[in-house]
């Protein structure tokens, strides 16, 4: 969601940040009824962006400290991490590696801006719909990729995923499970035009939660054909489709298979004031802290504008509904998550910062007694930043 104004390299950014967060219904009292409760957080932040001849990486650190004014015995200190390195091996041969390590009290209060969660339509996006109550999450995304470029207009590529999910304490998030996931791919891409490209890709995916009792596994094989249009430079729209079948295991209920449709589309549009993306995708998703894999539905929708020199906003929505693929009687069933954002930022000088933002969430998981206990949420954050940034090899 950034904007073409903003593309640049070799340099380090370094900062601190301070918020404060009003949240209606963080958490649910011993009569049942939701709490509402102040939070402060305070993230040092340290960025690092530098380009060689054959090397670009990222490293982004964000530390913090979260206090809880009513909840007290959730204050935590916080870790954000992000890894992302792109190396060239050989003219035509190009290996991407990234990791992203998360340990938070609460998912909606993170030391990012808006410009930093892409609206993604594609085929490994993790789950991320459910959303827990404030409780201790850990959280961790891995990939590598390598790529061959062996003409001017074809690529083949491989890739493998690994994802994690981890509740340290079971008794905040009730009727929500660890989940992990593992996979592989490998495409094939084309470039008919200037414009447009087509390609295919395969794809294997195994999924594991860890309900109370036993282990779901749900494994996945798909074959994608897609297409990409750049009717301009910033401005691209893609399709992607194909079957997939799954395979699924739970203690106590017999082996489940299936052939299903899947597929999507997204579209991008980066301008230099302007930014705007959009995405669909249906298809087979690990819970994301449900008792199984899903039948995800998802649809998201991103604006960013650059209202004067200093001023600067974002609105932003996103629909999912998850349909476990098999569950035993006693654990949850799936639901919908409804979420909607919006935020304004001022920038003051060179390098002082404010924003306001404003997030809706409704929840509908009507057995997990973590988010049925809470299933609307309204959250008012502000926070000022400081930054620095310096330039690298100049």
């Amino acid at each position: 969601m950034g904007f073409t104004s903003e593309t640049r390299s070799n340099y380090l950014r370094g900062g601190l940040m301070f918020s404060t967060a009003y949240d209606s219904d963080a958490t649910t009292g011993t009569n049942g009824q939701p709490i509402s409760d102040v939070s402060y957080s305070i993230f040092p932040t340290i960025s690092l962006d530098q380009t060689r001849s054959r090397l670009h990486w990222v490293f982004n650190y964000a530390p913090g400290f979260t206090f809880y004014q009513k909840t007290s015995s959730l204050n935590q200190a916080d870790q954000n991490l992000g890894v992302n390195l792109s190396y060239r091996l050989s003219p035509h041969m190009t290996l991407n590696v990234r990791d992203s390590f998360q340990k938070t009290s609460n998912v909606l209060n993170q030391p990012i801006s808006d410009l930093s969660n892409p609206v993604s339509g594609g085929v490994t996006t993790p789950n991320n719909s459910v959303i827990a109550p404030i409780a201790d999450t850990l959280t961790n995304n891995a990939n590598v990729s390598m790529t061959y470029q062996f003409s001017a207009d074809g690529m083949v590529g491989a890739s493998g995923t690994f994802t994690n999910l981890h509740y340290p304490n079971e008794d905040q998030v009730p009727g929500l499970y660890d989940s992990s996931s593992r996979g592989g791919s490998a495409f094939y891409n084309h470039r008919l035009s200037k414009m447009h490209y087509i390609g295919v890709t395969y794809q294997y995916q195994m999924f594991l939660a860890y309900p109370t009792v036993g282990q779901s596994e749900t494994q996945t094989n798909t074959i994608y054909g897609f297409y990409t249009i750049y009717l301009k430079p910033t401005f691209s729209i893609s399709f992607f489709g194909g079957p997939q079948y799954s395979n699924t295991r739970q203690a106590g209920v017999p082996t489940m298979t299936a052939w299903s449709p899947a597929g999507g589309a997204s579209m991008n549009w980066q301008g230099k004031l302007t930014s705007f993306a959009a995405s669909y995708s249906r298809s087979i998703n690990s819970g994301g802290g449900l008792s199984g894999a899903v039948e995800a539905t998802t649809a998201a929708a991103s604006l960013r504008r650059q209202l004067t020199r200093w001023w600067s906003m974002s609105i932003g929505g996103s629909y999912a509904n998850n349909d476990i693929l098999e569950a035993l009687p006693t654990f949850n069933n799936g639901g919908q998550t409804i979420q909607g954002n919006a935020s304004v930022q001022r920038q003051i000088g060179e390098h002082l910062n404010v924003q306001a933002q404003y997030t809706r969430l409704h929840q509908t998981y009507d057995d997990i007694a973590a988010i049925s206990n809470v299933p609307n949420r309204n959250r008012v954050a502000a926070s000022i930043s400081y930054q620095f940034l310096r330039p690298l090899g100049r």
